[in-house]
């Protein structure tokens, strides 16, 4: 028998209204009612009176059509009529699907309620504002630090120097006496050395103690500001891949932050990965590293990071581990006989994966390698094999490096025949980026872009992004325990055709909400169209990536397929919302690409 469910402790369970305040919820929910109607009634029509309630369904569904056309189908747990309370005004025809039972809250109390921001935010009446809105009040992981936190909260002592004419000795002595690591040098622009610096550019090279700092320093210096968050302190630290950085406080350096400061913020987040990964002592270790980075995206996630900025500290990480793998394998085959670059493609390529995934690279060399071909091949082989060691599939297409390296003339060859011929095959190498190597890839840069220029490039890829598309709105209901496929019905549409508009402006992005600014910049997007796209890519990203924690942590394959009774109802309007906002994008994309021509 069926248990039945009180009305308050149901409403009090979803979002937004468990965010509310125990007091404000009692007060608001004195007035809800009970509402029941059966299939076909029609509960406003567009231009008609609007709705005086917000309704929350609890079982049967409502469909919303505009001109005869359903846009949605809302069901257990989704809200309808907060467009008609906030606006005034009746928008859509609102039919009931099936025999409805709803929760009906006054107007008065909705607006009144409207005064909490976590509230009035997933009610908001921009999709982009909505969605936005979701991420930042997702729920997350219990236990964690807020990782939001502004960096200056992390400086300790007021920043220590010592003049530019000071020496090794010197600095040495000042260092100790505070019992710092580094000290700042009044040069223009200033400096820092650090113990690091003592070991390696002093001791290791003999120098004498009458040394003037000026030799050994570093700079110019990589700042940060006192009210960046601190996932953009750790984003510093990794890019220039330093351990110390100087924070400055209106124009002036306040003090110096270190890895270690941010380390003990949290132990599982990238600083603390990145000590790991540094000290691997061999092919052994490698086994628990993609463990490693699903533990600090879940910290990440929790601390209030989001998933793209995630992705970017993911990517990082991966290039340290590429260099010491590459350290490795020049161990076992002798240095490399001519410069060389490990190029990553696909999400990788644009800093964008979050979880380990399939590998997606390439090997490219001199020309003057060329005599030295089973050299490089046999390093492609050993990078490939310890990268699935550590946690990286294959590509089940073989897009890798032991079958994907040739000279840089032999890519820039590549480059010009995938354009001229394979469009879909050259869409992954607009992703490229130099991941680890000497050599510099200016000349495929330099190809793409001319490929970039060819009149058919941009339609053929545009042709192939709008083979991914999300499904129809009526297929996505409880009923029948339907499934969403959250990359291929809504990420890598986004993705593919994002890459499209940023080849047609010339764009050399990689990330796709970078793609997406590009497209907007140059008149392809209008500002509302370029939000809604860009918050609904961000919420499929994270909503992806705690589903996928989740199956992590409870051991379970990573897939990207979801049944939509898996989600809460705020989860199931969004995913909808977005689908929606790329459907408008792709229609307008097929028009201006003229896809459907020959």
């Amino acid at each position: 028998m069926a248990v039945a469910i009180d009305p308050i402790a149901y409403l009090r369970s979803i979002p937004p209204f468990q965010a509310l305040p125990a007091a404000e919820f009692a007060a608001a929910t004195r007035n809800l009612e009970v509402g029941f109607y059966p299939v076909g009634t029609r509960l406003t029509s567009a231009g008609g009176r609007p709705l005086d309630y917000l309704y929350v369904v609890r079982k049967g569904a409502v469909r919303l059509e505009r001109d005869g056309q359903t846009l949605q189908v809302l069901e257990e747990g989704e809200c309808f009529g907060y467009t008609s309370l906030i606006s005034g005004r009746a928008t859509l025809d609102v039919i009931v699907d099936e025999d409805l039972l709803a929760y009906r809250l006054p107007g008065a109390d909705f607006r009144r309620l409207l005064g909490y921001a976590p509230f009035a935010g997933h009610f908001a009446v921009g999709l982009a504002d909505r969605l936005k809105s979701s991420l930042a009040h997702a729920p997350a992981f219990s236990g964690q630090p807020d990782l939001s936190i502004e960096v200056g909260r992390l400086v300790v002592r007021p920043a220590v120097w010592v003049e530019r004419d000071a020496t090794v000795a010197h600095a040495a002595r000042v260092m100790r006496e505070h019992r710092i690591s580094s000290v700042l040098v009044r040069t223009d622009p200033p400096g820092i050395v650090t113990d690091r610096d003592f070991r390696n550019r002093v001791l290791a090279d003999g120098l004498p103690p009458a040394t003037p700092v000026t030799e050994v320093f570093t700079r110019p210096l990589q700042l940060v500001p006192s009210e960046a968050p601190l996932h953009a302190a750790w984003t510093a630290l990794l890019d220039a891949r330093i351990h110390h950085l100087p924070v400055v406080t209106d124009g002036e350096i306040a003090g110096v932050i270190t890895s270690g400061d941010l380390l003990r913020c949290s132990a599982q987040g990238p600083v603390a990965v990145l000590r790991a990964v540094e000290r691997l002592a061999g092919r052994d270790s490698l086994r628990g590293y993609a463990a490693r980075v699903a533990e600090m995206a879940a910290a990440l996630v929790a601390g209030g990071v989001d998933a793209p900025r995630i992705g970017g500290l993911v990517a990082r990480l991966n290039d340290t581990l590429l260099a010491r793998l590459v350290r490795w394998a020049e161990a076992d085959l002798g240095p490399a006989p001519g410069a060389w670059a490990w190029v990553a493609l696909g999400s990788e390529g644009r800093m964008e994966q979050t979880l380990l995934t399939d590998q997606d690279n390439a090997l490219v060399y001199e020309d003057a390698g060329a005599p030295h071909r089973a050299w490089f091949h046999a390093f492609a082989e050993h990078l490939n094999a310890d990268l699935v060691a550590a946690g990286f599939p294959a590509c089940p297409g073989g897009r890798m490096a032991r079958r994907w390296n040739g000279t840089i003339s032999w890519w820039k060859e590549e480059i010009d025949a995938c354009v001229e011929h394979r469009p879909a095959a050259a869409a992954i190498l607009y992703d490229l980026r130099r991941a680890a190597g000497p050599l510099d890839v200016a000349p495929l840069e330099t190809a793409l872009a001319r490929g970039a220029r060819t009149r058919h490039l941009a339609r053929s890829l545009a042709r192939e992004a709008l083979r991914f598309t999300p499904p129809p709105g009526m297929v996505l209901r409880l009923r029948g325990g339907a499934e969403v496929d959250l990359k291929q019905h809504g990420i890598a549409p986004v993705v593919m055709l994002a890459r499209c508009y940023a080849v047609e402006v010339g764009s050399t992005a990689r990330g796709t909400l970078e793609r997406l600014e590009a497209a907007r910049a140059a008149g392809l997007m209008a500002e509302a169209l370029h939000a809604s796209v860009s918050e609904a890519y961000r919420f499929l990203l994270d909503l992806r990536l705690r589903l996928q924690l989740r199956a992590f942590s409870e051991h379970r394959p990573l897939l990207d397929i979801v049944r939509l009774d898996e989600l809460s109802g705020a989860e199931r309007t969004r995913v909808k919302d977005s689908f929606r906002a790329i459907r408008r994008w792709q229609e307008k994309a097929t028009y201006h690409y003229q896809t459907d021509l020959v």
